[in-house]
C-alpha cells in the first residue's frame, strides 16, 4: 500500500479521474503482483501519460496473474472431485459390510434350524409330542417372519448397493463365497425342505400315541380281568380234594370241573384279544412294549398251564367216574348258565367302559338286548331258588353253596346293577361325543369359510402386483405410490392372517385332520401370504431403484416409458424379466450383430450374478450407460496429480491439507508407498490407489 500511497498517478491516496478505465485495470494488475510479492518489471510512471506502455511488460503481468489463479482453481476441483469419489466408495463399502454381516446371520440361523427341524425322532408319550407342536408353531409365529424380513431385506440392500455401483461406475459386489443372493435362496429353500412334512409328521405322531394310548388302556383292563378271574386257578386245580372225596362229591368235582372248562373255553377269546392287542403295540412301535410282552407272555403261560392242568384233572376226575351216581342237574344248569352270562356281563362292562367311544347305533342294538338279558338272569335266579326250596324240602346238607361254580346270585345281580348302571353313562358319553363332533364341524367350516377368501385374494394380490410392476401408465413415483397403497392394504389385512392362524390351531387342537369345506391348508395360506409380502417389497424396491437410475442418468419420463414397452414387448413369457434367449432378439433388432463371446460380454454386465435373466433395472442400465457422466480411475488420477503438484506421488501432508480429515485419513490407510525412482520418505501411491477404488487392482 506504501507503493501505491507512493505512485505519482494518485492523488491524497486516490487514483484522479483523469485516468482512463484500461489505465485503472492496468494500475490495479500492477497492485496485485507488487503486493503477491512479483519482480517488479515497470512503474506506475511508465504506464500514466505514456502513450504507448511497454505491451510486453504489461502482458508479462497479466499473464503472470491469470496462472496464480487458474493454479488454485484447479486444485480445488480436484480435491473436490477425490472428495465426491472417496464418500461413494466408503458409503459401497459400509453397504458391503451390512450385506455380509446380514447374510452370514441369516445362514448361520439356517444352519442351525435346519437340523432342528429335520430331527424327525418321535418321543414316548403324548405330553412330549404336544410340547414339540408347540414349539413348531411358535417357530412359525414368533421365529420365521423376522427372518422371513431379513431375507427379503438382504436381497433389497443387494440389488440398491448393485445399482450404486453401476451409477458410480464402479464393477459390481461379489459377496464372500457362499454368500450370494443365489446361495442364501438355495439354504432359504432347504430350510422350508426341512420344513416340509415337519408339522404333517407331528400330527401322525399324535394319533399314533393317541392311539397307542387306547390300545394300552385297552390291553391293561383285559389282563386285569383275565388275572382276576385266573387268580387261585392254579391252585384250584392241583388239588387232591378227590382222593378223599365221597362219590358224591366226587361227581359234583367232576361237575364242577366241566362248569369250568366251560368258563375256561369262554376266556379264550379274550386271551387272544390280549395276545392281538400286544402284537398291535408292537407293531406301532409302544415304548412299554417289553412291559406289556412280559405281562402278555405270562398270561399265555399260565394259559397254557391251565389248560394242561385242567386236562390232568379231568383225566383224574374220568378215572373215577363210575362212582359218580347222582348229580345235582339244577346246581349243574345254573353253573352252565350262570358262567356265559357271567361273562357276558363283564363283556358288557369292558364295552361299556371303553375310552374309544363306539357309533351309537351299535349301542342302541346292545340296549335291545338288556330285555332278553334280564330274563336269563331271571331264570338263572329261578333255579338257584329252586335249588333252595329242594334243599329245604329234603334237608340236603349242601352248605348254601353250588360245588359247580363259584358264582352267586349275589355276584350275577352285582354285577347285573353294574351293567344298568353303565348305560346311562354310556348314553351320557355318546352325547358328549357327538357335541364334540358337531363342535369339530363348526370349526372346519369357520376355517374353510376363511381360508376360500383368504387364498383368492392373496392370488389376486400378487397378480395386481404384477400388472402393476409393468404398465406404462403415470411416472414412476406414480407406480411407487400405487404399490405402496397395496403395501399398505396388505399389511392391514395381516389380522386376517392370524385370525385364521387361530382358527387352525384350535382345529389342531381338536385333533382334527380333514376338512372337506376347503382345498386350502393353512400351510398353503402360510407360502402365500410369505411371497406376497416378499414380492410387493422387492416390486417396490425396484421402482426405487429405477428412480435413481432414472434421477442420475437424466432419463426422461417418455424415455422411461419407451424403455419399458420395449421390454414388455420382448419379455414373450411377460414374467417381468427377459431370458437370455429374449435379450439376445432384443439386442438383435437394435442394430447389434455379434457372436457368442460378445454377447457372453454383454450378459456378464445385464446379469451379473449369473441368474440366466435380465431385470428392468439392468435393461434400463445397458440402454442408458453411454449417456451417463460417470467418474473414472484416468479422471481421479489426474485429479490426485494436481494436488500432488504434477509429482507420481502425494505426501501424507499434501492429503491432509486438500482433503478433509476423514477422507484424508481414508487415503492414507489405504495408499500403498510409492516404490518409483523418484520417491521421498513417506511417498505414497495415488495411482494404484484411483485404480483399486474402479475395481482394476487389489487394494
Amino acid at each position: 500500500m506504501e507503493i501505491c500511497l507512493a505512485c505519482p498517478a494518485m492523488h491524497d491516496g486516490k487514483f484522479p479521474p483523469s485516468l482512463t478505465t484500461h489505465d485503472c485495470f492496468i494500475l490495479f494488475c500492477v497492485l496485485l503482483l507488487t503486493l503477491s510479492f512479483q519482480p517488479l518489471l515497470l512503474l506506475c510512471t511508465d504506464i500514466i501519460g505514456t502513450l504507448r506502455p511497454d505491451e510486453k511488460a504489461i502482458m508479462t503481468y497479466v499473464s503472470c496473474y491469470y496462472h496464480a489463479f487458474s493454479g488454485a482453481q484447479k486444485a480445488e476441483t480436484a480435491a473436490n472431485r477425490i472428495c465426491k469419489v472417496l464418500a461413494v466408495n466408503q458409503e459401497n463399502e459400509q453397504l458391503m459390510e451390512d450385506y455380509e454381516k446380514l447374510a452370514s446371520d441369516l445362514l448361520e440361523w439356517i444352519r442351525r434350524t435346519i437340523p432342528w427341524l429335520e430331527n424327525r425322532v418321535p418321543e414316548n408319550t403324548m405330553q412330549a409330542m404336544q410340547q414339540k407342536l408347540e414349539d413348531f408353531r411358535d417357530y412359525r409365529r414368533l421365529h420365521k417372519p423376522p427372518k422371513v424380513q431379513e431375507k427379503c431385506q438382504l436381497e433389497i440392500n443387494f440389488n440398491t448397493l448393485q445399482t450404486k455401483l453401476r451409477l458410480s461406475n464402479r464393477p459390481a459386489f461379489m459377496p464372500s463365497e457362499g454368500k450370494m443372493v443365489s446361495d442364501i435362496n438355495n439354504a432359504w429353500g432347504g430350510l422350508e425342505q426341512a420344513e416340509k412334512g415337519y408339522e404333517e409328521w407331528l400330527l401322525n405322531e399324535i394319533r399314533r400315541l393317541e392311539r397307542l394310548d387306547h390300545l394300552a388302556e385297552k390291553f391293561r383292563q383285559k389282563a386285569s380281568i383275565h388275572e382276576s378271574w385266573t387268580e387261585g386257578k392254579e391252585a384250584m386245580l392241583q388239588q387232591k380234594d378227590y382222593e378223599t372225596a365221597t362219590l358224591s362229591e366226587i361227581k359234583a368235582l367232576l361237575k364242577k370241573h366241566e362248569a369250568f372248562e366251560s368258563d375256561l373255553a369262554a376266556h379264550q377269546d379274550r386271551v387272544e384279544q390280549i395276545a392281538a392287542i400286544a402284537q398291535e403295540l408292537n407293531e406301532l412301535d409302544y415304548y412299554d412294549s417289553p412291559s406289556v410282552n412280559a405281562r402278555c407272555q405270562k398270561i399265555c403261560d399260565q394259559w397254557d398251564n391251565l389248560g394242561a392242568l385242567t386236562q390232568k384233572r379231568r383225566e383224574a376226575l374220568e378215572r373215577t367216574e363210575k362212582l359218580l351216581e347222582t348229580i345235582d342237574q339244577l346246581y349243574l344248569e345254573y353253573a352252565k348258565r350262570a358262567a356265559p352270562f357271567n361273562n357276558w356281563m363283564e363283556g358288557a362292562m369292558e364295552d361299556l367302559q371303553d375310552t374309544f367311544i363306539g357309533l351309537t347305533t351299535a349301542h342302541e342294538q346292545f340296549k335291545a338286548t338288556l330285555p332278553d338279558a334280564d330274563k336269563e338272569r331271571q331264570a338263572i335266579l329261578g333255579i338257584h331258588n329252586e335249588v333252595s326250596k329242594i334243599v329245604q324240602t329234603y334237608h340236603v346238607n349242601m352248605a348254601g353253596t353250588n360245588p359247580y361254580t363259584t358264582i352267586t346270585p349275589q355276584e350275577i345281580n352285582g354285577k347285573w346293577d353294574h351293567v344298568r348302571q353303565l348305560v346311562p353313562r354310556r348314553d351320557q358319553a355318546l352325547m358328549e361325543e357327538h357335541a364334540r363332533q358337531q363342535h369339530n364341524e363348526r370349526l372346519r367350516k369357520q376355517f374353510g369359510a376363511q381360508a376360500n377368501v383368504i387364498g383368492p385374494w392373496i392370488q389376486t394380490k400378487m397378480e395386481e402386483i404384477g400388472r402393476i410392476s409393468i404398465e406404462m401408465h403415470g411416472t414412476l413415483e406414480d407406480q411407487l405410490n400405487h404399490l405402496r397403497q397395496y403395501e399398505k392394504s396388505i399389511v392391514n389385512y395381516k389380522p386376517k392372517i392370524d385370525q385364521l392362524e387361530g382358527d387352525h390351531q384350535q382345529i389342531q387342537e381338536a385333533l382334527i385332520f380333514d376338512n372337506k369345506h376347503t382345498n386350502y391348508t393353512m400351510e398353503h395360506i402360510r407360502v402365500g401370504w410369505e411371497q406376497l409380502l416378499t414380492t410387493i417389497a422387492r416390486t417396490i424396491n425396484e421402482v426405487e431403484n429405477q428412480i435413481l437410475t432414472r434421477d442420475a442418468k437424466g432419463i426422461s419420463q417418455e424415455q422411461m416409458n419407451e424403455f419399458r414397452a420395449s421390454f414388455n414387448h420382448f419379455d414373450r413369457k411377460k414374467t417381468g424379466m427377459m431370458d437370455a434367449e429374449d435379450f439376445h432378439t432384443f439386442l438383435i433388432s437394435i442394430g447389434y450383430n455379434m457372436g457368442e463371446a460378445e454377447f457372453a460380454r454383454i450378459m456378464s454386465i445385464v446379469d451379473p450374478n449369473r441368474i440366466g435373466v435380465v431385470t428392468f433395472q439392468a435393461f434400463i442400465d445397458f440402454m442408458s450407460r453411454e449417456t451417463a457422466d460417470t467418474d473414472t480411475a484416468d479422471q481421479v488420477m489426474a485429479s490426485f496429480k494436481i494436488l500432488a503438484g504434477d509429482k507420481n506421488y502425494i505426501t501424507v501432508d499434501e492429503l491432509r491439507r486438500e482433503l478433509p480429515p476423514d477422507q484424508a485419513e481414508y487415503c492414507i490407510a489405504r495408499m500403498a508407498p510409492y516404490t518409483g525412482l523418484d520417491s521421498v520418505p513417506g511417498a505414497l501411491d495415488y495411482m494404484s490407489f484411483s485404480t483399486a477404488l474402479y475395481g482394476e487392482s487389489d487394494l
